[in-house]
């Protein structure tokens, strides 16, 4: 069969994988050339992964049961076979683009899509991959494998997919863990050698400084313990009202003793509100101390960051500015779990900033980058019951 039956569109533009597809005949043709083959009917679904098949397009042509679990009553009425894996899990991305799954600007960051792309090259390659869907929110964090293979003299591309949440889960909220504490640790360090120069009259602000750290420190731990139960659905929160300008105050005073703040410049803005927010305060602590690290990180030296809260729509909002610019490729992958500027293990404040503030604290996250404008984070916040912010 000549390649120009083969496919309902033409060459058309896409901003990452090819765009065209398969017909529905060739489709029902390919899912006859595996329907045909007897141990396809039982192999597959005696392995703990999803299975598909996908054609030069990317088309599913083959899934087996385990891949069927992974979806929504919905979606698997919508049906499978003739359309790609991001478009049948309902991938927030995958609808981007008006030629679907693997053709938008954020696919090009996809683990699944360059791994078939890699089969499709002849490599059989091995990818993490998370979606996020578009219906619920929900992330499917994923490992996948593909593997090229001929099948009647045909090209296709086998993928393999296992459920790794509950892995990234324990993993991610372990880095989180020990960046925090790091954090908490450097700043201790920093005041101890302040302490040894210390003059009589500097000696009980230093004092002072240490015990605040402290306190931290334990509240860091308590914090990942909160954060292990909530792994079991144990997790119990401690809601409460707090000032939103008290919160932000003391992350700052935090930071403004932090090796990281050395020859830059951390301040509130003047005009910030002192707004009563509802959650959690060592979480939402967390947050704020890791909006401020991050973008002092970014800073070159004699720069400000610039934080601020305010009563905005209904919430609590919190910035955070710094005048750096995000590139492009990086602001795609910012949230990930799995990414990182900085090595295995580090750069995982903002994906925690996104973590607590969305599952646990019941808020939003978002940033902007520009080069003219620099870079702010925002997290917005229920506001309190109107009984008084406490502390």
């Amino acid at each position: 069969m000549e390649k120009a039956n083969q496919t309902t569109t033409k060459k058309r533009a896409t901003k990452f994988a090819p765009p065209e597809r398969a017909s529905a005949e060739e489709i029902s043709r390919q899912v006859r050339l595996f329907a045909h083959r007897k141990l396809l009917g039982i192999l597959p679904n005696a392995v703990p992964c999803a299975l598909m098949a996908v054609n030069e397009f990317r088309q599913i042509v083959f899934a087996n049961e385990r891949f069927l679990e992974l979806l929504s009553p919905q979606e698997r009425q919508a049906g499978v076979l003739g359309r790609r894996p991001g478009e049948v899990l309902g991938c927030l991305h995958a609808f981007e683009d008006d030629h679907g799954c693997g053709t938008s600007e954020s696919c090009s960051t996809c683990g699944a899509v360059h791994a078939i792309l890699s089969s499709q090259g002849g490599t059989a390659d091995a990818k993490e991959c998370r979606i996020t869907r578009g219906h619920s929110g929900e992330a499917l964090d994923l490992r996948v494998w593909t593997t090229p293979v001929a099948v009647d003299g045909e090209s296709f591309t086998i993928l393999a997919a296992l459920d790794i949440a509950h892995e990234k889960r324990r993993q991610s909220l372990e880095h989180i863990f020990l960046h925090d504490i790091c954090n908490v640790a450097y700043g201790l360090s920093w005041y101890s050698e302040f302490l040894k120069k210390a003059t009589a009259d500097q000696v009980e602000g230093y004092v002072d400084a240490v015990s605040r750290l402290c306190r931290q420190l334990t509240e860091e731990i308590d914090a990942q313990r909160v954060l292990m139960r909530a792994e079991t659905g144990e997790l119990l929160l401690k809601p409460e009202s707090l000032s939103s300008l008290r919160l932000l105050q003391n992350a700052v005073t935090l930071y403004r003793g932090h090796p990281v703040s050395q020859d830059r410049h951390l301040c509130v803005d003047p005009h910030a509100e002192d707004v009563a927010v509802a959650g959690d305060r060592t979480l939402l602590s967390r947050v704020l101390c890791n909006m401020i690290k991050n973008a002092l990180e970014a800073c070159r030296s004699g720069e400000t960051v610039t934080t601020s809260c305010a009563r905005q729509n209904g919430h609590v909002e919190f910035r955070v500015h710094n005048p750096g610019f995000i590139p492009r490729e990086i602001q795609l992958q910012i949230f990930q779990r799995s990414f990182s500027t900085k090595g295995t293990g580090r750069g995982l404040g903002t994906y925690s900033i996104k973590l607590l503030t969305e599952r646990y604290l019941h808020g939003t996250v978002s940033f902007t980058s520009t080069p003219d404008q620099g870079t702010t984070f925002q997290v917005r916040y229920p506001l309190a019951p109107s009984t008084g912010a406490t502390g």
